[in-house]
């Protein structure tokens, strides 16, 4: 169901093959993992497992050692499958596949009984669906080194590339909703209009809310108040640069990302 050209898959795949990707709450959501769905195959038995970490090449998997695995993988020489399940973010259908590997170790996992950290190696490069997912990631945190500080303008045809849902936001001031309107976004902030007294909004900390389209998500960003100016023409109009804070969502990364993979990096 991969949706990148095989060029396209090649290039990321050698991009960031020995890079590890950790399955948090977020990366999850992002990529779509159906984590009940996630099973380790040995022999002819499968088992749930949790996968913790994955790079293009290894995985670290999460697994009981009461289970039975550790006899089936004394069977089969410490061969195995692990079986993967998404739901894809551009079509929304499930994608299921296997990839070939074998256990190289384990060790106990966060003083759980019976829990251990497997070491799983992949034997064969990983299915193209699997380096467009999780490549996806890779390219929302490296351009959101390489071009943090590259400013989007929220015009109607951007807008409708990086699924902006509106270019009136809400800021978030000591927890009080106020209105406000984009006049630009980037990985590492934000430049809004409002209505506002200068004096009193230098400095606050604020959450930014943004509205995305197909699928509808909302992310609050949270940051500072760093410049503000008057807007010319109008006294009751100030516009707020906002320095976002870290961790900065990692849906919005991707979100941007996805947009300026399409624009030539300045």
């Amino acid at each position: 169901m991969a949706v990148l050209t095989s060029q396209r898959i090649k290039e990321l795949y050698n991009r960031y093959r020995g890079i590890n990707v950790i399955f948090s709450k977020e990366v999850i959501a992002v990529t779509g993992m159906e984590t009940k769905h996630i099973h380790i195959k040995c022999v002819s038995s499968f088992y749930p497992c949790v996968v913790y970490a994955s790079s293009f090449e290894q995985a670290k998997v999460v697994l009981n050692t009461k289970s039975g695995i550790l006899g089936k993988l004394g069977q089969s020489n410490n061969a195995l499958s692990l079986r993967y399940c998404f739901r894809h973010y551009s079509t929304g259908e499930q994608v299921v596949f296997f990839i070939q590997a074998r256990s190289t170790g384990y060790a106990p996992y966060n003083d759980l009984p019976d829990m251990a950290l497997f070491n799983v190696q992949y034997s064969q490069q990983p299915p193209d669906d699997f380096i467009e997912i999780i490549g996806r990631v890779f390219e929302a945190n490296m351009n959101a080194t390489r071009r943090k500080e590259e400013r989007i303008m929220p015009i109607p045809e951007i807008m409708r590339k990086l699924r902006l849902l509106t270019k009136d936001a809400v800021v978030f001031i000591d927890g009080v909703p106020r209105r406000c309107i984009l006049r630009d976004i980037s990985f590492s902030g934000a430049k809004i209009v409002m209505v506002g007294v200068i004096k009193f909004l230098e400095g606050k900390t604020v959450g930014l809310r943004l509205d995305f389209d197909d699928p509808r998500e909302s992310f609050n960003v949270k940051g500072t108040f760093v410049r503000t100016e008057m807007v010319e023409g109008r006294k009751d109009l100030v516009a707020v640069g906002i320095m976002f804070n870290d961790p900065v969502p990692m849906g919005y990364k991707v979100r941007l990302s996805d947009y300026m993979n399409t624009v030539k990096a300045v």
